[in-house]
Formats: C-alpha cells, sequence, structure tokens
C-alpha cells in the first residue's frame, strides 16, 4: 500500500499493464488493447467470409442477419411523421410548406452549447475506398511444380529472380476472411457473406445464424485482433491476462461462452469479467453516477452508489447511434435534400459507414433550422463512385430521436430471437417479445442449454421510452431522497453518441422538468467526460485491473477447462449479484 501511496500513474499502469490484455466487446466495435495504452483499438466488430461462388445461388455480397427481412409497417411510419412533427415544433423548425426563421431567433436556455468533446471539431467528407479482397504470395518453381495440378486453376504470375537461374512466381488469390472496416467496404460484386455476431447487445443467434458460427466468428475475429493489432502469437498467451468489460445485455450463458473464447480458445491465463457501467464510473473517477452508456445499437442506463452498481435501476433501451443515422436518411429523404442514390445501409455496410460519417460531422441539438453542406458518395458500383454536395436539413431532429425514439423506429431492425433463452435464467424480466415460430421446440433447438442451472434474476427491462424517462426512472427508483440528489447532479454520458453537440444541456433541462413535483430536487448535471466518451468503459476496466492486487475474483484457465469455478465468497466481488456470472454460474459443462 505504501508503494501505491508514492507511486506514479503512469508508471504504475507500465509495469503491471503490459501483460493485461482489456476487452470491451459491443454490437458494432470492439475495443481491445494492452492496459498500458492510452487508447484501445476501436475495430468493427465483424468479419467477412469468402463464398463459393460457384454453390452460392445469387453471388455477390452479401450480409447474414435477420433485419434485412423485417420492414416497418403503415402505423410506425406514421407514428415516425407524428414524432418528427413534434421534435420540428419543439426545435423551431419550419415545416416543408413554411418560411425559415430568422437569423436572430433566440435560443431557449441551455440549448446552443457546444459540448468539450464534440465531434463537430473534425468534419471528413471524403470517400471510402472499396477493399482490395485479393492477396499475393511468392512462390518458389519448385513448389509451383509440385502443385502444379492441384492448383490448375489459380492465376500464377512468373517473375524471374536475380540469379537467373531460379524463377518465383507470384500467386494471387482470394482473400478467405476479411476482419473490421476492411469488411465493411468489400465491393458489392465480390462473393463474401458479412457477419455480425452481435447485435442490440445479444449474441446475433437466429435460424440463419447459429449459436456456434456465432462463437466461431467472436473467437476467429479476436483472434485476429490479438495477432494482427495488439501482435500476441498464439503460444505466448499464457503470459498474459484478460479483462472483460461486459455490457448489463449480456445473460449468464453468454458470459460464460465468452469467457470460454478467452481462457480456453485464446488461451489466456486468467480473466475476470467487469461491468460496464461501473468500469465506466471508474474511468472518470467517480464513485457514485448515473451512467448513461449510449452505444451503436443499445442505450444503457444504471446507477452505481459506492463503487456498487444498484441492479434494480438497471434499464436498457433498444436504440443507439445506428438508429440516428438510418433517422438522418430518413429526415434527407423525407427533406427531398438526398441525391437520387440507392443508399441502402442494411444490405451495403458501406452506405452506413457513410451516414455515420455525416452525423459524426454534423448532428447537434440545437434550436432553429440547422443546415450544412456535405459531400454525398454513391457506393451503387464500384468501379464509378458517384458524388454530389447537397444542402442537408433538418440536422438536429436525428439526435433527438434519443428523447422520442418513435422517429428512430428501432421495430425496423429489430434485436435478435430470444426464444432460444427462454424458460431459463435470462437476466431479462420481459423478454425481446418476438415470435416463438422460428423454433417450435420452445429452446430453439439448442439442446446444449437444458441441463444449465438457474439462479436468481434481477429486475430488467427493455422499454421503448425516451433517455429523458429512463434517467428519472432509474434514479427514482433507488427510493432515497440523498442519493437521488447525488445521482442527478452525477450524470454521466459515455459511448460514441454521447459526444453529440447539444446533448448535455438537453438532458439537463428536460430531467430537471420531468422530476415528479413532489421530489425536493432542485439541480440535474451532467458531467463532462474526462477523455473521449467512447473509450470512458474501457479505461475504467484498466483501472480495475491494474489496482486489483488481490485478484480474488480472477478466474484461471485450468480451473475454468478442467474443474470449472465453484460456489465460494472468496470469488466475488460486491456487484457480483448484478454480472451473476461473477457469483456461482462458473459451471463446467
Amino acid at each position: 500500500m505504501d508503494y501505491l501511496k508514492t507511486v506514479v500513474p503512469s508508471q504504475l499502469m507500465a509495469e503491471r499493464g503490459s501483460n493485461l490484455v482489456v476487452i470491451n466487446p459491443g454490437s458494432a466495435n470492439v475495443r481491445m488493447g494492452f492496459a498500458s495504452q492510452d487508447v484501445p483499438f476501436n475495430i468493427p466488430h465483424c468479419i467477412a467470409r469468402r463464398i463459393n461462388p460457384q454453390q452460392d445461388k445469387e453471388p455477390g455480397f452479401s450480409v447474414r442477419d435477420q433485419m434485412l427481412n423485417c420492414h416497418a409497417t403503415s402505423s410506425l411510419n406514421a407514428e415516425r411523421e407524428r414524432a418528427y412533427d413534434i421534435i420540428a415544433a419543439l426545435l423551431k423548425i419550419p415545416f416543408l410548406d413554411e418560411e425559415m426563421p430568422s437569423a436572430n431567433q433566440p435560443f431557449p436556455p441551455k440549448m446552443g452549447r457546444v459540448d468539450g468533446f464534440s465531434s463537430q471539431q473534425s468534419r471528413d467528407d471524403g470517400k471510402l475506398t472499396w477493399t482490395d479482397v485479393t492477396e499475393r504470395s511468392i512462390k518458389s518453381s519448385t513448389i509451383i511444380e509440385g502443385s502444379l495440378n492441384k492448383d490448375a486453376a489459380e492465376d500464377t504470375l512468373p517473375s524471374t529472380s536475380g540469379d537467373g537461374n531460379e524463377h518465383d512466381f507470384e500467386e494471387t488469390k482470394y482473400k478467405e476472411m476479411i476482419f473490421g472496416e476492411d469488411a465493411l467496404k468489400i465491393p458489392p460484386s465480390e462473393s463474401y457473406c458479412l457477419n455480425c455476431p452481435i447485435r442490440r447487445g445479444h449474441f446475433n443467434v437466429s435460424n440463419i445464424y447459429s449459436l456456434h458460427q456465432v462463437l466461431e466468428d467472436l473467437r476467429t475475429i479476436w483472434n485476429w485482433i490479438l495477432t494482427e493489432k495488439l501482435h500476441i502469437n498464439a503460444r505466448d498467451r499464457g503470459l498474459y491476462s484478460a479483462i472483460l468489460v461486459l455490457g448489463e445485455t449480456f445473460d449468464n450463458r453468454e458470459i460464460k461462452e465468452m469467457l470460454s473464447i478467452v481462457l480456453h480458445d485464446l488461451g489466456f491465463s486468467t480473466a475476470v469479467v467487469h461491468q460496464e457501467a461501473l468500469a465506466a464510473a471508474f474511468g472518470n473517477g467517480l464513485s457514485t453516477a448515473c451512467v448513461v452508456n449510449i452505444g451503436a445499437q443499445v442505450t444503457q442506463v444504471v446507477c452505481v452508489e459506492d463503487g456498487v452498481a444498484l441492479p434494480h435501476t438497471a434499464l436498457a433501451l433498444p436504440y443507439g447511434g445506428d438508429d440516428i443515422s438510418r433517422c438522418l436518411l430518413w429526415v434527407q429523404r423525407r427533406h427531398g435534400t438526398w441525391p437520387n442514390f440507392q443508399t441502402d445501409p442494411a444490405s451495403k455496410p458501406v452506405d452506413m459507414l457513410m451516414l455515420n460519417k455525416i452525423k459524426e460531422s454534423y448532428s447537434q441539438i440545437r434550436s432553429g433550422s440547422f443546415d450544412a453542406v456535405s459531400l454525398v458518395h454513391s457506393y451503387d458500383n464500384e468501379r464509378s463512385v458517384g458524388h454530389q454536395k447537397t444542402r442537408l436539413s433538418a440536422l438536429n431532429v436525428p439526435s433527438m430521436g434519443l428523447l422520442y425514439p418513435r422517429v428512430l423506429v428501432p421495430e425496423e431492425y429489430p434485436p435478435p430471437p430470444r426464444s432460444w433463452f427462454q424458460d431459463y435464467d435470462d437476466m431479462l424480466e420481459d423478454t425481446w417479445q418476438t415470435s416463438d415460430s422460428l423454433y417450435p421446440s420452445g429452446n430453439g433447438g439448442f439442446g446444449m442449454w437444458d441441463s444449465y442451472p438457474m439462479f436468481p434474476t434481477r429486475l430488467k427491462k427493455f422499454d421503448n421510452i425516451g433517455l429523458v424517462e429512463a434517467i428519472v426512472s432509474s434514479v427514482l427508483s433507488t427510493g432515497r431522497i440523498d442519493l437521488q440528489r447525488k445521482l442527478f447532479c452525477s450524470i454521466q454520458l459515455v459511448g460514441g453518441t454521447a459526444s453529440t453537440a447539444g446533448l448535455a444541456p438537453v438532458l439537463e433541462q428536460r430531467v430537471l422538468n420531468k422530476i415528479p413535483s413532489n421530489q425536493s430536487i432542485e439541480k440535474v448535471e451532467v458531467l463532462q467526460s474526462r477523455t473521449y466518451p467512447l473509450f470512458v468503459p474501457w479505461k475504467g476496466g484498466v483501472i480495475l485491473g491494474v489496482l486489483d492486487t488481490g485478484r480474488d475474483a480472477w478466474i484461471h484457465r485450468e480451473d475454468w477447462i478442467k474443474n470449472g469455478v465453484h460456489i465460494g465468497s472468496a470469488r466475488k466481488y460486491k456487484d457480483s449479484y448484478f454480472l451473476q456470472a461473477q457469483v456461482m454460474c462458473y459451471y463446467n459443462t
């Protein structure tokens, strides 16, 4: 302890963080890096696998996701129109047949502030380049001759070596697997299938994407990052420990499978699980806070008191930054400002990348009409990428979808079916309200879970409510006025969308107005993040791992593989009830 009092923090991170790998997986991206790094690698959580064009009935790029078969109903479209009208009236945005407001129109209080980490500081209209799906390798003439019959179909280009006696051959072939952003920029004509193993905060299991394939894709993606980005070979991973920083949406079985990947498949010596909300609080140096994590596809609200997450305060909302990007496209088409391009973020991930760049560059929450000129690109044909400069309108509407989620219509892109978790230990009290017709047996056909033990669950709901209502409901559920005052003055926004300009002051104003009059709450404050909000939970995982000298809750590889980890109070934290996998469900099947 004396050493910890005198050591410089950077020195402590360098000493204890060099053999710690922190993994923070999300629906759209995975953040991974050494604890000694300042920032992690932030890589799209996806993999594209090569498809044999001769066996595939429809050659070309495809996305494996059940959301492509879903469409908004007329009633949902009507609700979206009504939500847009409400937002337009609140922000004083003129309707299509009205005149623009005057330039000197005053803003309401707290509606024009630009946040410290605003994404408006960097704007990028550059076009995205297609991924080269081929790779080249040099083979000697002896190897080519030995495999000539086997590889007759391969295209080889001969080149003469320097000594003139031997010949080397350059072989060009397709990449079998492509990862990260490169996987999102594969040309439409190439025969690849894009897989995203996590969607809406859960494994993306469906009738077209099996659990086995989800786990294999997770293992392959993480292994690629460890090898190519962190340069940790498989034979050396026994010298490293892993810290899993997981969102509150994952249930016990998903946590168990990810632990198996880390300890059994990837070969780490030890591992520990930390809750994302708790890590986010520590990442900003807080012990008590209302943590609002706005991810790409899920928004989570959890209250933390004295370093302990309060399970009954947890709320998860089925929308996030990706829904705001799709709403931006809908708003522009509604105003007639979007060029005549076949932009489709569901079937063409490169379009989603473009929309995310526009959203990060221009979206903000402010009163009045807010337009901007941007360069919009077309990715219909990889040979000729078209572009058009256009004036985008009502750019302050999409981000307001966090407060009025009906304008986002998340039902267009539903979460994965949860029927394979039904009748078991789901951490959600309410299911995703999806049909069980895909799996008539009731358990989704996954018999491996039939003998899985049951443990007490905690209250956790997915509600289609706005962010303001979620924050007020979460804080008031604590039931203590002294704690409520602390939490309302310690609202912490994390996640990429938390950088949206104007979001913090709007939340402060609307949360204060939403609190019932019989509650003696006079102040609401959104705390400014000490670092980029997207990396705060990852940084908190670093702090928790470095300061954990006793390592009582760490799981050893041998214990996990051979014996499992059984019930024992020495192997849990105070918040272990919140992440039930920390208590006693380390069960060796």
